[in-house]
């Protein structure tokens, strides 16, 4: 496979080349192999493209800052391919990176499957923390709680050799893509937008995942407007390896029949007609819970809903590194061409504004950079205390101070913690110092790197100064890196 360039991502097609495209997004810390049960069924229909995450699966680390900016990786990747138009299904970060396409590029999405997925996940402070961890760890603690996260009890201890293929694939993945990945989801919310996604969508659930379950199908459902919604009994958060039929039947189905027409026929795609597919929803059957909601209505939590048909998945055998066991045989896999390389902005930067322009206002950009920084958590805390004597002071370092200098471009975000950490330290600000040590970790700074510049202050600022800052940022650093038990 040849070097993949920086705005693309690492693919493999499958299927014949002249049919209807189907695009398959990956969970974060997972590979494209994560689909290999799906494969057989989905490609006598379409040409199905699976793509990996940066620096999963072997891809190159060039890290995303964004889901906006897998998503134009992916398009990128796609327009070298040739392929303009196509239906898409993705789990969990490959779901948030199908909404953002159905936002942003209605005219090339024909239909939408969002698995495991959420308008929002979780907290901000929730996937920083989770960075802080694995770059302090490395990848280690996230593989060992991937099966829990992942799985149900019952098929973790029945499949004994995915449960370790899923630890490995973690324990491959790229430490910095991965943390990039969790900022990514710590920026996306996208529940005010839902009622602009105008494609056909699927959501389906696992019935026992507890990283993003019924409750977050749900509000996706409540707010597309063409949205139906299927919970598959026992599964949990990768349902297509744990329910492999089910989820297959339910794709094909979703697939074959709500293929949005296309206005432009000079694409040469149409309408799929609908062929025979396993039934994939069956009468109720307690204590199972599971759900089918009409197209183009808009399911409250509180909608009938129908069972699916839970499948017991295949014994695992043999198969190629990497690959689901029990997966499809291997195809040759594809790499992007390389396209013209795009250069990356610093950071936080601020993008200058035009001669002779008004400046706008600074706030929203201080409180957002605020919040990023310090986390949702502290930020709400400063901000329900304010009160008529305090609130005009969050006012003026939101905007001044976060607003007007964490946004410039001539320091990045690890650079300006660690100044910000010596003026703590030397002017004994030994409360401000330990939230602004907090602040440091989410920047990218390692607790090494902190501990340099504390050992530097102890020079410049005094020991003692140094001695009480290094007991408060130790304290920090142990609460901060300490993964769960």
């Amino acid at each position: 496979m040849s070097e993949t360039p920086p705005n693309t991502l690492q693919y493999r097609s499958d299927g014949p080349d002249d049919a209807p495209v189907l695009i398959l997004g990956p969970s974060l810390g997972t590979t494209w192999h994560m689909w290999d049960r799906q494969i057989p069924e989905l490609v006598r229909q379409w040409r199905v493209i699976r793509f990996d995450l940066p620096g999963h699966g072997g891809a190159p680390a060039h890290p995303a800052s964004s889901v906006a900016d897998l998503t134009d990786r992916l398009l990128a990747t796609l327009d070298e391919l040739g392929v303009h138009r196509f239906g898409y299904a993705g789990c969990s970060i490959g779901g948030a990176i199908g909404t953002d396409l159905a936002l942003r590029a209605p005219h090339r999405l024909a239909s939408l499957a969002l698995i495991a997925s959420s308008p929002r996940f979780g907290t901000a402070d929730e996937f920083r923390q989770r960075g802080v961890i694995v770059r302090t760890n490395g990848l280690d603690p996230m593989a060992r709680t991937a099966p829990e996260r992942w799985f149900t009890p019952g098929f973790a201890a029945a499949q004994p050799a995915i449960v370790e293929w899923a630890v490995q694939m973690v324990r491959t993945t790229d430490a910095g893509a991965y943390v990039a990945a969790c900022e990514a989801l710590a920026a996306f919310d996208v529940r005010a937008d839902l009622g602009r996604v105008g494609v056909p969508t699927l959501v389906l659930v696992g019935s026992e995942d507890r990283v993003t379950g019924p409750a977050e199908a749900r509000h996706l459902v409540a707010g597309i407007p063409d949205a139906r919604l299927a919970v598959v009994p026992g599964a949990s958060h990768l349902a297509p390896v744990e329910q492999p039929a089910a989820v297959t039947d339910l794709l094909v189905r979703h697939f074959s029949t709500s293929w949005q027409a296309v206005s432009d026929s000079s694409t040469g795609m149409a309408a799929l007609a609908a062929p025979p597919v396993a039934q994939a929803i069956a009468a109720p059957a307690a204590p199972a819970v599971a759900h089918a909601v009409p197209s183009a209505t808009v399911a409250p939590a509180t909608t009938p809903v129908t069972p699916v048909t839970p499948v017991t998945p295949a014994e695992p055998g043999p198969a190629e590194p990497g690959a689901v066991p029990s997966a499809v045989p291997p195809v040759a896999a594809a790499a992007v061409p390389p396209p013209a390389a795009a250069g990356p902005q610093a950071p936080g930067a601020a993008a200058p504004a035009p001669a002779g322009a008004e400046r706008p206002d600074p706030y929203d950009a201080g409180m957002k950079v605020r919040r990023e920084v310090l986390g949702d958590a502290h930020v709400d805390r400063a901000m329900a205390a304010a009160d008529d004597f305090t609130g005009d002071f969050q006012d003026l370092i939101t905007r001044y101070a976060w607003g007007e200098v964490w946004t410039r471009d001539g320091l990045d975000r690890r650079t300006r913690s660690a100044v910000t950490l010596t003026a703590l330290v030397a002017g004994g600000h030994l409360e401000e110092l330990a939230f602004h040590t907090r602040a440091a970790l989410r920047n990218g700074l390692s607790p090494a790197e902190i501990k340099e510049v504390l050992l530097q202050t102890a020079v410049y600022c005094g020991v003692p100064a140094a001695n009480s800052a290094f007991r408060v940022a130790r304290q920090v650093i142990v609460e901060e890196t300490t993964p769960e038990a």
